[in-house]
Protein backbone atom coordinates (compact mmCIF):
# COMPACT_ATOMS: atom_id res chain seq x y z
CA UNK A 1 0.00 0.00 0.00
CA UNK A 2 1.16 3.53 -0.81
CA UNK A 3 0.30 6.49 1.41
CA UNK A 4 0.59 9.99 0.01
CA UNK A 5 2.70 12.27 2.22
CA UNK A 6 4.04 15.81 2.37
CA UNK A 7 6.82 17.38 4.42
CA UNK A 8 5.87 20.93 5.39
CA UNK A 9 7.84 23.58 7.26
CA UNK A 10 5.44 25.38 9.63
CA UNK A 11 5.69 28.79 11.32
CA UNK A 12 7.78 30.06 8.41
CA UNK A 13 7.36 31.22 4.83
CA UNK A 14 10.83 29.97 3.86
CA UNK A 15 11.95 26.35 3.39
CA UNK A 16 14.34 24.87 5.96
CA UNK A 17 13.21 27.16 8.75
CA UNK A 18 10.38 26.83 11.27
CA UNK A 19 9.36 23.31 12.26
CA UNK A 20 9.05 20.44 9.76
CA UNK A 21 6.10 18.06 10.02
CA UNK A 22 5.06 15.12 7.89
CA UNK A 23 1.45 15.02 6.73
CA UNK A 24 0.21 11.56 5.75
CA UNK A 25 -3.14 11.15 3.99
CA UNK A 26 -5.19 8.13 5.11
CA UNK A 27 -7.99 6.82 2.91
CA UNK A 28 -8.68 3.98 5.36
CA UNK A 29 -7.86 3.39 9.04
CA UNK A 30 -4.45 2.00 9.97
CA UNK A 31 -3.49 0.30 13.21
CA UNK A 32 -1.60 2.34 15.79
CA UNK A 33 1.54 0.20 15.52
CA UNK A 34 1.83 1.01 11.80
CA UNK A 35 1.26 4.72 12.42
CA UNK A 36 4.01 4.72 15.04
CA UNK A 37 6.43 2.83 12.78
CA UNK A 38 5.92 5.34 9.98
CA UNK A 39 6.46 8.27 12.38
CA UNK A 40 9.61 6.62 13.72
CA UNK A 41 10.86 6.04 10.16
CA UNK A 42 10.25 9.66 9.16
CA UNK A 43 11.90 10.84 12.41
CA UNK A 44 10.44 14.34 12.43
CA UNK A 45 9.22 15.98 15.61
CA UNK A 46 5.67 15.19 14.47
CA UNK A 47 3.94 13.13 11.84
CA UNK A 48 0.26 13.92 11.40
CA UNK A 49 -2.35 11.53 10.01
CA UNK A 50 -5.46 13.01 8.46
CA UNK A 51 -8.58 11.09 7.39
CA UNK A 52 -11.95 12.24 6.04
CA UNK A 53 -14.91 12.18 8.44
CA UNK A 54 -17.52 14.13 6.45
CA UNK A 55 -17.53 14.56 2.67
CA UNK A 56 -17.35 12.67 -0.60
CA UNK A 57 -15.08 9.64 -0.11
CA UNK A 58 -14.34 9.60 -3.86
CA UNK A 59 -12.73 13.06 -3.46
CA UNK A 60 -11.87 13.22 0.24
CA UNK A 61 -9.36 16.06 0.12
CA UNK A 62 -11.33 18.55 -1.98
CA UNK A 63 -14.87 17.97 -0.68
CA UNK A 64 -14.37 17.52 3.04
CA UNK A 65 -14.52 20.07 5.83
CA UNK A 66 -14.28 17.72 8.82
CA UNK A 67 -11.38 15.34 9.33
CA UNK A 68 -9.81 13.10 11.95
CA UNK A 69 -6.30 14.24 12.92
CA UNK A 70 -3.67 12.45 15.03
CA UNK A 71 -0.07 13.37 15.83
CA UNK A 72 2.88 11.06 16.51
CA UNK A 73 6.44 11.87 17.58
CA UNK A 74 9.17 9.33 16.76
CA UNK A 75 8.32 7.51 20.01
CA UNK A 76 4.62 8.10 20.87
CA UNK A 77 1.28 9.75 20.11
CA UNK A 78 0.70 13.21 21.62
CA UNK A 79 -2.40 15.06 22.78
CA UNK A 80 -1.84 18.34 20.93
CA UNK A 81 0.44 19.65 18.20
CA UNK A 82 0.29 23.08 16.61
CA UNK A 83 2.88 23.00 13.85
CA UNK A 84 1.64 19.67 12.44
CA UNK A 85 -1.93 21.05 12.46
CA UNK A 86 -0.78 24.09 10.48
CA UNK A 87 1.08 21.74 8.14
CA UNK A 88 -2.02 19.58 7.62
CA UNK A 89 -4.29 22.55 6.93
CA UNK A 90 -1.68 23.99 4.54
CA UNK A 91 -1.62 20.72 2.57
CA UNK A 92 -5.42 20.60 2.32
CA UNK A 93 -5.80 24.28 1.41
CA UNK A 94 -2.75 24.89 -0.76
CA UNK A 95 -1.61 21.55 -2.16
CA UNK A 96 -4.89 19.68 -2.58
CA UNK A 97 -7.16 22.63 -3.35
CA UNK A 98 -9.76 22.25 -0.61
CA UNK A 99 -12.14 25.22 -1.14
CA UNK A 100 -13.64 25.28 2.38
CA UNK A 101 -13.42 28.55 4.29
CA UNK A 102 -12.46 26.58 7.40
CA UNK A 103 -11.65 23.03 8.40
CA UNK A 104 -12.52 21.09 11.52
CA UNK A 105 -10.18 18.46 12.93
CA UNK A 106 -11.39 15.90 15.45
CA UNK A 107 -8.45 15.23 17.79
CA UNK A 108 -7.52 13.95 21.23
CA UNK A 109 -7.83 17.61 22.36
CA UNK A 110 -11.35 18.01 21.00
CA UNK A 111 -12.50 19.62 17.77
CA UNK A 112 -9.98 22.16 16.44
CA UNK A 113 -11.13 24.76 13.91
CA UNK A 114 -8.57 26.05 11.41
CA UNK A 115 -8.94 28.71 8.74
CA UNK A 116 -6.75 30.39 6.15
CA UNK A 117 -6.15 34.11 6.64
CA UNK A 118 -3.91 35.67 4.01
CA UNK A 119 -0.56 33.88 4.08
CA UNK A 120 -1.22 32.47 7.56
CA UNK A 121 -3.07 29.47 8.91
CA UNK A 122 -5.05 30.40 12.06
CA UNK A 123 -5.88 27.69 14.60
CA UNK A 124 -8.46 27.84 17.40
CA UNK A 125 -6.85 25.89 20.27
CA UNK A 126 -7.67 25.29 23.94
CA UNK A 127 -5.83 27.55 26.38
CA UNK A 128 -3.66 25.68 28.90
CA UNK A 129 -2.67 28.27 31.51
CA UNK A 130 0.11 27.07 33.82
CA UNK A 131 -0.29 26.88 37.59
CA UNK A 132 2.05 26.94 40.56
CA UNK A 133 3.86 23.85 41.75
CA UNK A 134 3.25 22.35 45.15
CA UNK A 135 6.30 22.12 47.44
CA UNK A 136 6.48 18.39 46.74
CA UNK A 137 6.33 18.96 42.99
CA UNK A 138 9.05 21.61 43.26
CA UNK A 139 11.25 19.06 45.00
CA UNK A 140 10.55 16.37 42.40
CA UNK A 141 11.17 18.65 39.44
CA UNK A 142 14.15 20.63 40.79
CA UNK A 143 16.79 18.43 39.06
CA UNK A 144 14.98 18.78 35.72
CA UNK A 145 14.65 22.55 36.11
CA UNK A 146 18.34 22.84 36.97
CA UNK A 147 19.44 21.00 33.83
CA UNK A 148 16.96 22.71 31.48
CA UNK A 149 17.76 26.23 32.70
CA UNK A 150 21.52 25.79 32.63
CA UNK A 151 21.62 26.76 36.29
CA UNK A 152 20.57 30.37 35.57
CA UNK A 153 18.54 32.43 38.05
CA UNK A 154 14.81 31.90 37.80
CA UNK A 155 11.80 34.18 37.98
CA UNK A 156 9.15 31.46 38.26
CA UNK A 157 8.44 27.81 37.51
CA UNK A 158 4.89 26.75 36.61
CA UNK A 159 3.24 23.71 35.06
CA UNK A 160 0.41 22.84 32.69
CA UNK A 161 -0.95 19.59 34.05
CA UNK A 162 -3.11 19.03 30.96
CA UNK A 163 -0.12 18.77 28.62
CA UNK A 164 2.53 17.94 31.25
CA UNK A 165 4.53 20.97 30.07
CA UNK A 166 6.82 22.67 32.57
CA UNK A 167 7.27 26.43 32.12
CA UNK A 168 10.58 27.83 33.39
CA UNK A 169 10.79 31.62 33.20
CA UNK A 170 14.30 32.99 33.63
CA UNK A 171 15.01 36.03 35.79
CA UNK A 172 14.11 39.29 34.06
CA UNK A 173 17.75 40.39 34.06
CA UNK A 174 18.39 37.83 31.32
CA UNK A 175 17.78 38.38 27.62
CA UNK A 176 17.42 36.33 24.47
CA UNK A 177 21.22 36.02 24.35
CA UNK A 178 21.43 34.08 27.64
CA UNK A 179 18.45 31.92 26.64
CA UNK A 180 20.08 30.96 23.36
CA UNK A 181 23.36 30.15 25.12
CA UNK A 182 21.82 27.39 27.28
CA UNK A 183 23.19 23.96 26.31
CA UNK A 184 21.29 21.38 28.35
CA UNK A 185 22.55 17.82 28.65
CA UNK A 186 19.62 15.89 27.19
CA UNK A 187 20.72 12.58 28.68
CA UNK A 188 20.67 14.27 32.08
CA UNK A 189 17.18 15.62 31.32
CA UNK A 190 15.96 12.09 30.63
CA UNK A 191 17.20 10.86 34.01
CA UNK A 192 16.35 14.00 36.03
CA UNK A 193 12.62 13.19 36.04
CA UNK A 194 10.59 10.15 35.00
CA UNK A 195 7.91 12.09 33.11
CA UNK A 196 5.16 11.44 35.65
CA UNK A 197 4.67 15.19 36.19
CA UNK A 198 6.33 16.78 33.15
CA UNK A 199 7.19 15.42 29.73
CA UNK A 200 8.56 18.64 28.26
CA UNK A 201 10.21 21.87 29.42
CA UNK A 202 9.74 25.38 28.05
CA UNK A 203 12.39 27.91 29.05
CA UNK A 204 11.51 31.53 28.34
CA UNK A 205 12.55 35.15 28.86
CA UNK A 206 10.79 38.46 28.45
CA UNK A 207 10.87 40.07 25.01
CA UNK A 208 12.65 43.11 23.67
CA UNK A 209 11.90 46.68 24.67
CA UNK A 210 10.24 47.59 21.36
CA UNK A 211 7.82 44.64 21.68
CA UNK A 212 8.68 43.17 18.29
CA UNK A 213 8.46 39.95 20.24
CA UNK A 214 6.83 39.86 23.66
CA UNK A 215 8.72 36.77 24.79
CA UNK A 216 11.34 34.31 23.60
CA UNK A 217 11.33 30.60 24.34
CA UNK A 218 12.97 27.24 23.79
CA UNK A 219 11.32 23.82 24.06
CA UNK A 220 13.02 20.63 25.22
CA UNK A 221 11.33 17.22 24.94
CA UNK A 222 13.88 14.36 25.10
CA UNK A 223 11.26 12.06 26.66
CA UNK A 224 9.26 12.47 23.44
CA UNK A 225 12.33 11.64 21.34
CA UNK A 226 12.84 15.33 20.48
CA UNK A 227 15.79 16.97 22.21
CA UNK A 228 14.80 20.47 21.09
CA UNK A 229 11.67 21.18 19.09
CA UNK A 230 12.23 23.98 16.54
CA UNK A 231 8.86 25.78 16.90
CA UNK A 232 6.08 24.42 19.10
CA UNK A 233 2.50 25.57 18.63
CA UNK A 234 1.13 23.66 21.63
CA UNK A 235 3.70 25.32 23.90
CA UNK A 236 2.09 28.66 23.12
CA UNK A 237 -1.22 27.51 24.57
CA UNK A 238 0.74 27.66 27.85
CA UNK A 239 3.08 30.57 27.13
CA UNK A 240 0.36 32.89 25.82
CA UNK A 241 -1.92 32.94 28.89
CA UNK A 242 1.12 33.33 31.15
CA UNK A 243 2.61 36.28 29.24
CA UNK A 244 -0.81 37.83 28.63
CA UNK A 245 -1.20 38.03 32.40
CA UNK A 246 2.30 39.41 32.86
CA UNK A 247 1.98 42.06 30.15
CA UNK A 248 -1.75 42.84 30.37
CA UNK A 249 -2.44 42.31 26.67
CA UNK A 250 -4.39 39.85 24.53
CA UNK A 251 -2.32 39.86 21.34
CA UNK A 252 1.25 38.63 21.52
CA UNK A 253 4.10 37.86 19.16
CA UNK A 254 6.54 35.14 20.20
CA UNK A 255 9.84 33.94 18.79
CA UNK A 256 11.07 30.41 19.48
CA UNK A 257 14.86 30.49 19.58
CA UNK A 258 15.84 27.17 18.06
CA UNK A 259 18.49 26.88 15.37
CA UNK A 260 15.75 27.02 12.72
CA UNK A 261 13.61 29.59 14.57
CA UNK A 262 10.04 30.64 13.99
CA UNK A 263 7.46 33.31 14.78
CA UNK A 264 4.16 32.49 16.49
CA UNK A 265 1.31 35.01 16.70
CA UNK A 266 -1.26 34.42 19.43
CA UNK A 267 -4.55 36.04 20.46
CA UNK A 268 -6.25 35.36 23.78
CA UNK A 269 -9.92 34.59 23.13
CA UNK A 270 -12.82 35.03 25.57
CA UNK A 271 -13.83 31.35 25.83
CA UNK A 272 -10.68 29.86 27.38
CA UNK A 273 -9.26 29.43 23.90
CA UNK A 274 -6.34 30.94 22.00
CA UNK A 275 -5.87 31.54 18.30
CA UNK A 276 -2.42 30.68 16.99
CA UNK A 277 -1.29 31.86 13.56
CA UNK A 278 1.65 30.95 11.40
CA UNK A 279 2.70 30.46 7.81
CA UNK A 280 3.77 27.20 6.14
CA UNK A 281 5.57 25.99 3.03
CA UNK A 282 5.78 22.57 1.39
CA UNK A 283 9.28 21.14 0.99
CA UNK A 284 8.80 17.48 -0.02
CA UNK A 285 5.95 15.39 -1.39
CA UNK A 286 5.80 11.72 -2.31
CA UNK A 287 4.58 8.33 -1.10
CA UNK A 288 5.30 5.95 1.76
CA UNK A 289 5.21 2.21 1.07
CA UNK A 290 3.79 0.10 3.90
Amino acid sequence: MKLQMFSVDAFTESPFRGNPAAVVLLTQPQDDATLQKVATELNLSETSYVRLLEGDESAPWTTGCRYSLRWFTPVQEVLLCGHATIATAHVLFSELGNPSSQLEFETLSGVLVVRKEGSNIVMDFPSNPPVSLTPEQEKQLAPLVQVASGGLRLHTVLISHTLKYLLVCLHHSYSRRELEAIEPNFNDMKTAHDGSLAHCVMVCVAGDANHQHHAYSRFFAPLYGINEDPVTGSAHTVLAPYWAGQLGRKELNFWQCSERGGEVKVKILDNERVSIAGAATTVIQGHINI
